[in-house]
């Protein structure tokens, strides 16, 4: 299973970003979307999952959920904004993979089994921090991230 992860659009949904979500099975977004538009053209794509950021305070953005938990794959997911929220102990939980946003920094680690995930921004650049989205391909029991530079 293929899994297209990004976050922190503020509002700009790049074509760029389109492309490399095609094909996915399912999208999770981790908040700061900025537009309700965006959570439209993702469900084209496929299925969606999305957070509330601190950018997303009203229409449907501001209806969002602030963390959310959905099964992949047979594996548990959770979505939070800010890493710094995490408001449960994941490996404790069943999680297998935490996905946040807020910093655009990109973030690819592992603790005690659990993949903490951040897409980076795929929305607008920010200082000289990379435009990302991030990949999940589910195969085997393995969850294989990689992050996707944008070219912009």
């Amino acid at each position: 299973m293929r899994i297209g992860v990004i976050s922190d659009t503020h509002g700009l949904l790049r074509s760029e970003a389109l492309q490399a979500l095609a094909g996915c099975a399912h999208i999770l977004h981790a908040g700061d979307v900025g537009d309700d538009a965006i959570l439209d053209a993702l469900r084209k794509i496929a299925p969606l999952t999305a957070i509330r950021g601190n950018v997303d305070h009203n229409g449907l953005c501001g209806a969002l959920p602030p963390t959310e938990t959905v099964e992949l794959a047979g594996k548990l997911f959770y979505l939070v904004h800010a890493r710094e929220d995490l408001d449960l102990r994941p490996h404790a939980a069943g999680i297998a993979a935490v996905i946040f946003g807020h910093s655009h920094q990109p973030e690819i680690s592992w603790a005690n089994g659990v993949l903490y995930f951040n897409p980076g921004s795929a929305g607008p650049r920010r200082f000289t921090l990379p435009v990302t989205v991030g990949i999940l391909e589910c195969k085997d029991d393995n969850l294989l991230p990689s992050l996707q530079p944008l070219p912009i």
